[in-house]
């Protein structure tokens, strides 16, 4: 058997880069977008906006609240047991093959623990039914299920329900470029769609579309993304129908067969990307996308900016009055083109049209 092809660190980034729509707007609706990323982590309300806005040619906000309003696209908790926009077909696909994962998430919890020995079936058996009468919030469905149960702590009553019933977050939680406080109102998705689980449980199919937007990847890859255990399993029987690459330290890589590997020379424009993109969180090894020395200024929950393909510094929007800054912290010395600000000054016209004055500041670089 031939060896496989080693593809480089840039190998790897301009080819993720590809598949992720970052190396040029991609002329997709914001529904085919969500579909071909496999869904996005949308643990920040306004993250989703942001990160279509960077993949898309033309993309307003309100083209994803019309979306989330018509239930074609849901925000719900799915892979890593974090909360994800998916399409809502793919969502329905996709639960029934996390639902053990996710049970079993909430028996390891301190939740678990404060049930005052209620039947963990049986609260969410009637959770379900409270929610899908009238959708509520976590303290309000804690409240109505510790009538029933008053030896239960409240909040661990509603989260055996959230953890175990398919539920989705209805607007306007997710439809604005701000930040929302709150507690997030959800309903059972059969109930709110009208449509029904799928039946499989088996993540093959998962794990295709995955490699489609992620790949290649390794198994630990797609262990970290999906959150899925017994992975191992589902390769051996999808590896006939893969190609096999290794990385520079020559670890195992599988791919889709014709799916495009790009050379590495490929050039990448700046791009603004949000809170938990899972350009950062598809691998368990970010190397192709993030220098190891910034995992500690990146990963955390930044949002951040790629230059020449790697998560280099990170940004914020700072609002005064009629105000509006982008303001970039590099992580490292850079070479900042004029292209960079350019993107930031149409990022801030995307993200405060109502402004009158904007500006961009690149503050200095850490001292090494």
């Amino acid at each position: 058997m031939p060896e496989p092809l080693v593809l480089g660190t840039r190998e790897l980034n301009r080819t993720l880069l590809e598949r992720q729509l970052l190396l040029r707007r991609s002329p997709l609706s914001a529904r085919e977008a969500i579909e071909h990323l496999a869904g996005m982590q949308c643990q920040e309300p306004p993250a989703p906006f942001y990160g279509l806005w960077s993949r898309l040619e033309r993309f307003e906000p309100a083209e994803l609240v019309a979306l989330l309003e018509a239930h074609e696209v849901l925000r719900t908790t799915l892979m890593r047991v974090t909360l994800h926009l998916t399409t809502t077909t793919d969502f329905l696909a996709w639960r029934p093959m996390h639902q053990a994962m996710i049970e079993k998430r909430f028996a390891g919890s301190p939740f678990a623990k404060q049930l005052g020995g209620a039947d963990v079936a049986e609260v969410v058996a009637a959770g379900r039914a409270v929610l899908a009468e009238t959708p509520g919030t976590t303290a309000s469905l804690g409240r109505a299920l510790a009538e029933r149960w008053p030896g239960a702590d409240p909040t661990a009553l509603a989260y055996a329900v959230r953890f175990a019933v398919p539920l989705a977050q209805l607007p306007p939680r997710g439809t604005s470029l701000e930040k929302a406080g709150g507690g997030a109102v959800v309903a059972p998705v059969p109930e709110l769609t009208g449509r029904a689980l799928a039946e499989e449980t088996e993540p093959d199919a998962l794990i295709l579309r995955y490699l489609a937007a992620f790949g290649p990847a390794s198994v630990a890859d797609m262990r970290l993304w999906s959150g899925l255990p017994g992975l191992a399993a589902v390769v051996d029987r999808l590896r006939p129908g893969l190609r096999v690459f290794a990385d520079e330290r020559g670890r195992e890589l599988l791919d889709l067969p014709d799916a495009p590997i790009a050379t590495g020379d490929e050039p990448a424009p700046p791009r603004f990307l949000p809170w938990f993109d899972n350009l950062l969180l598809g691998h368990d090894d970010r190397s192709r996308v993030l220098p190891y020395g910034h995992r500690l200024g990146v990963v955390g929950g930044s949002s951040f900016v790629l230059v020449d393909g790697f998560a280099r510094a990170t940004w914020r929007i700072e609002r005064d009055g009629a105000a509006a800054t982008l303001r970039v912290q590099p992580l490292e010395a850079l070479d900042l083109g004029d292209d960079l600000i350019e993107e930031g000054e149409r990022l801030l016209a995307f993200a405060a049209p109502a402004a009158s004055r904007r500006s961009v500041v690149v503050d200095p670089a850490p001292e090494a």
